[in-house]
């Protein structure tokens, strides 16, 4: 390692459970950081850095954080593509989970959808709608329940990135008239981070609306939901009774399903049958029977 720059490498820091921070005032150490590592960085960077140990969990958030400024934003990476490439090449061109601060592929296509994820992940939308009209195209992402533009990006390119995410979700890439539904996984800084496709045919195009489901989300407990005190008071009580029913309403984006899963980890699920009745199951919970909804099966 001549020199760490800015950073640390990325991929130095994740192999070997290593961060300095961006004030270079900080080395954090992971719980298995090899000793040689350790003595490595403290040469570069002097032998004045505070030391934080860390645990694993934690480790990979701030490693998130720090990297995820890596993938160049979605703008940017518009403004670079002077010409397209063959949409059979950029579709292909990238693993289908291949984490976003590795990817080094040239292909423009490929470069601007993994900007556009990073930045969603970056700014925590619920969801990225990418759509196409007579004159324009645009990419919009939900920010607490409303939808802003961020990019509004040449129609020409719409088809290419349309393409590209089907394959990554296994649809059927030359069905076009025809709503497809699918899945797929992308990563930012280790964390792994799951999206459920959807497509619709439209006059100007397809468009395509992905909603982006953390999985640490899922892991969330009622009293990370920032409620106030006597609602969550109220809340508490009713998941403690033996039977009954809650509704949870609200726009789409608005924190429905964070909500309930939240109820969910609550409960105790040795001392209850616990069966949810999902479209679609987002997040799977240990201890719980979910069952996906299926309309053509009736």
């Amino acid at each position: 390692m001549e020199d760490a720059g800015h950073l640390l490498p990325y991929e130095f820091a994740r192999s070997h459970r290593l961060l300095v921070t961006e004030q270079k005032d900080r080395l954090i150490v992971g719980p298995t950081a090899p000793l040689w590592a350790l003595l490595e960085v403290e040469r570069v960077y002097g032998s004045n850095l505070s030391l934080e140990n860390m645990d694993e969990k934690n480790f990979d958030l701030v490693l998130s954080d720090l990297y995820s400024g890596r993938v160049h934003s979605s703008l940017s990476v518009m403004e670079d593509i002077k010409e397209f490439v063959d949409i059979e090449s950029a579709a292909t061109a990238l693993e289908e989970a291949a984490d976003l601060l590795e990817a080094e592929n040239d292909a423009p296509i490929i470069r601007l959808l993994n900007a556009i994820f990073a930045e969603s992940l970056r700014e925590k939308a619920s969801d990225i709608h990418i759509e196409s009209y007579e004159k324009k195209a645009s990419v919009r992402f939900r920010l607490d329940g409303v939808l802003r533009t961020v990019l509004q990006p040449s129609i020409q390119i719409i088809p290419l990135l349309v393409s590209r995410i089907k394959v990554m979700s296994k649809l059927d890439i030359a069905e076009k008239r025809l709503p497809q539904d699918g899945r797929m996984s992308v990563k930012l800084g280790g964390k792994n981070i799951d999206l459920r496709v959807s497509t619709m045919p439209a006059s100007h195009g397809e468009r395509i609306v992905m909603r982006l489901l953390d999985k640490e989300a899922g892991k969330l407990q009622v009293d990370d939901l920032g409620m106030p005190r006597d609602m969550k008071k109220k809340l508490d009580a009713l998941i403690n009774r033996p039977h009954g029913i809650i509704l949870v309403t609200g726009p789409t984006g608005s924190g429905k399903t964070t909500s309930l899963y939240a109820a969910l980890q609550q409960m105790e699920r040795n001392e209850r049958n616990i069966m949810t009745v999902e479209d679609p199951v987002e997040y799977d919970l240990p201890g719980v029977s979910q069952t996906q909804i299926n309309l053509r099966a009736g």
